[in-house]
């Protein structure tokens, strides 16, 4: 690891793959399930995570955390999705501000069938194109990246 302050041209190089990577292969991706006629890949995580929560429910700000959307965009998100029945909304009975996104049956039968496609993407832009040792290393290195804590 280079110790040195100043950001070197290789690990500026290295940032903007990353970024390029990220949004190419996201876009790919979006667009595979454009074709396959389902809804845009925003809405998968918000299926997703309502999935994984204990009773299919978590309150709209620890969604909009685990999301990594602000609470507006994600208040904009879970109209469309309520729209389509995919979730519900439901008061938090000790604390009336409090409001829960509740994912629906076909909330979750929604996410199987985007997760086929979105499966299928990641294997054909992603994981196709790497070794194992490289994904260890790329864990790894995220893992990392994932655990520094920001400076105050």
């Amino acid at each position: 690891m280079s110790t040195n302050s100043a950001l070197d041209p290789l690990r500026n190089s290295a940032w903007r793959s990353l970024l390029t990577v990220h949004t190419k292969l996201l876009d790919r991706i979006a667009e595979k399930l454009t074709q396959a006629e389902l809804p845009p890949l925003e809405w998968y995580d918000v299926l997703l995570t309502l999935k994984e929560a204990p009773d299919y429910c978590l309150r709209l700000s620890e969604l909009a955390e685990k999301v990594l959307l602000s609470r507006s965009n994600l208040t904009r998100l879970v109209d469309r999705l309520e729209k389509t029945e995919l979730l519900y909304r439901k008061s938090c009975p000790s604390d009336r501000r409090g409001t829960y996104a509740v994912l629906t049956e076909a909330g979750l039968e929604m996410q199987k069938k985007m997760w086929v496609v979105y499966a299928e993407g990641i294997s054909e832009y992603f994981a196709s194109h790497i070794s194992d040792d490289e994904a260890k290393v790329l864990q790894t290195i995220c893992d990392r990246l994932l655990n520094i804590k920001p400076k105050n």
